[in-house]
């Protein structure tokens, strides 16, 4: 399958947006917008987004097709990745095939990240790019409506 990254263009967003409402992928996350459904918060989101010159927002195609996003986020020395992928797409290397092309992009590191200590698949999607455990911590996850474990991962090289 061949991956790609590009910059987001208008006519993702309706993608991005039925894949934020996947229940299983929301439960996955676990970390995600108090609510998914609400389509002007996730509208006013995406807008923030892609006016920051801080973040580095990415659309991941697969074989052409839109099939999730990935970014780098935060303020200097604190910069995080993230990634959603379409859950169909789930199991077929394209999370880590999306997240090591958005690695060679933005060069600089540290680079941090963090997953729900349950979803077993990002975080072997964090190793296999690099990224290796460097904390624990316990956060409120809205998809979850409790709080739950999160790993914190580090990229240093």
């Amino acid at each position: 399958m061949d991956v790609v990254l590009r910059a987001v263009h208008d006519s993702d967003l309706p993608v991005f947006f039925r894949q934020s409402n996947d229940p299983e992928s929301l439960r996955m996350a676990a970390f995600t917008a108090p609510d998914p459904a609400d389509r002007a918060a996730f509208d006013a989101h995406w807008a923030r987004i892609r006016a920051s010159d801080g973040i580095v927002p990415r659309t991941v195609l697969a074989d052409g097709d839109v099939v999730g996003h990935a970014a780098v986020y935060g303020a200097p020395g604190e910069r995080e990745v993230t990634y959603w992928i379409d859950r169909y797409y789930w199991g077929r290397g394209i999370a880590t095939a999306a997240l090591g092309r958005l690695l060679a992009e933005v060069g600089e590191r540290p680079l941090y990240a963090r997953a729900a200590a349950d979803n077993a698949g990002s975080l072997r999607v964090l190793e296999k790019c690099g990224f290796r455990v460097t904390g624990r911590e316990r956060g409120f996850a809205n998809a979850r409506a409790e709080e739950i474990d999160e790993v914190v991962l580090t990229l240093d090289t």
